[in-house]
């Protein structure tokens, strides 16, 4: 797989990042493609994982979300910037490992939905922020 491909808005994916105690996971809802070999994941100001990316900055991103989309992404997060209440990490694709495979089929993502209307709000600023920040360049 030469570069990422497209995937449904709000598809849940799994951030990896190294912490000084070893790997550390997590779900994440806010992973947008930025470009053929680039992406934006919006995390809270006080994640975790935010504080990992920026001690170091290497990370995988799995996505697995509909049939023929699977894939983990393997860069380093290079820019960090405030949008709409998250802050975006921007992470440069080094290498994309393609999930399909001609022995068995993905046949959907994880299905999930927020529960709380303020929550809803919340998520399509922040995805409308990325999504302006997706179509600019570090």
């Amino acid at each position: 797989m030469d570069e990422l491909p497209g995937w449904p808005e709000g598809t849940a994916a799994v951030l990896s990042t190294l912490g000084p105690d070893g790997p550390h996971a997590i779900p994440v809802s806010l992973v947008v493609r930025a470009g053929p070999r680039e992406l934006l994941i919006g995390l809270a100001p006080r994640r975790r994982s935010l504080e990992h990316l920026r001690e170091r900055p290497a990370c995988a991103i799995t996505v697995m979300a509909e049939q023929g989309v699977a894939f983990t992404a393997h860069g380093r997060a290079v820019a960090f910037e405030e949008a709409a209440k998250v802050i975006a990490a921007r992470v440069v694709v080094e290498d994309i490992a393609d999930h399909d495979h001609p022995t068995f089929e993905i046949e959907g993502g994880v299905r999930w939905r927020w529960t709380d209307e303020q929550a809803v709000e919340r998520d399509a600023e922040a995805r409308a922020a990325l999504q302006r920040l997706s179509r600019r360049r570090s």
